[in-house]
């Protein structure tokens, strides 16, 4: 019965507890790294906002009408709060990551070394997102004014053609580095660009064949008439 109870209760225990005691520095450096860790995302959130405040980045946001964008979604944090709250997070992700990695436990370290190995991806995709998104809005202001001075009736149609143009590209970028279906993501980018800019090439067409056609008239107005040929022919 005393062998039994040994065998059954006591060496569990007895294991258990050398594990515990094992794992006592491992989690008291899980907790530092982690205190620390969040101690660091706050300082750098807080940083990253104040710069992009003193270099006017909600300013240029304004501009672009992002702040519009964003209110009429129902955010109505600024910008520069955004991307401060944004590297909040990541290096509080980072954190997480290490504290969880000081626990020396395989299933965690593999879990640890996959989000490390992915999280660089996802970070260049959000970038390319967000500047994607800033282009294709400062694209579809610059051709909508030359468009309206152009004289063009679907003047909106190719500024919204021209800032989708750029978003899908973003788009596609973004999904390349995340790996996500990257033949299919390459076709349908494919054909959803051609038939974006088909789109755009027909509505420019129909819009400039009067100033094509003024273009024309003018031309062949002030052309000379060409020389009739001569009567006389050598004998």
């Amino acid at each position: 019965m005393q062998d039994f109870v040994h065998t059954t209760l006591l060496e569990p225990l007895a294991t258990l507890g050398k594990t515990v005691v094992a794992l006592l520095p491992n989690v008291l450096a899980m907790l530092i790294i982690f205190s620390v860790g969040l101690g660091a995302a706050w300082a750098a959130g807080s940083l990253v906002e104040r710069v992009l405040r003193v270099i006017g980045l909600d300013h240029v946001c304004n501009r672009l009408g992002v702040n519009a964008t964003l209110a009429r979604g129902g955010v109505k944090t600024d910008p520069s709060r955004l991307v401060g709250r944004a590297a909040y997070w990541v290096v509080f992700l980072f954190a997480v990551v290490a504290a969880l990695g000081a626990l020396n436990l395989q299933p965690i370290n593999e879990f640890a070394h996959s989000v490390l190995a992915y999280l660089p991806h996802l970070l260049t995709a959000s970038l390319i997102l967000i500047a994607g998104y800033l282009l294709s809005n400062f694209v579809s202001q610059a051709v909508l004014i030359a468009a309206v001075n152009a004289g063009l009736p679907p003047a909106r149609m190719v500024a919204a053609c021209s800032r989708w143009g750029v978003q899908l590209i973003a788009v596609a970028m973004a999904l390349e580095q995340l790996g996500i279906a990257r033949n299919i993501v390459v076709v349908g980018f494919g054909i959803t660009l051609g038939g974006v800019l088909l789109a755009a090439a027909i509505a420019f067409g129909l819009g400039a064949k009067d100033l094509a056609r003024e273009f024309l008239e003018r031309r062949l107005a002030g052309r000379p008439k060409d020389h009739q040929p001569d009567d006389l022919r050598h004998l």
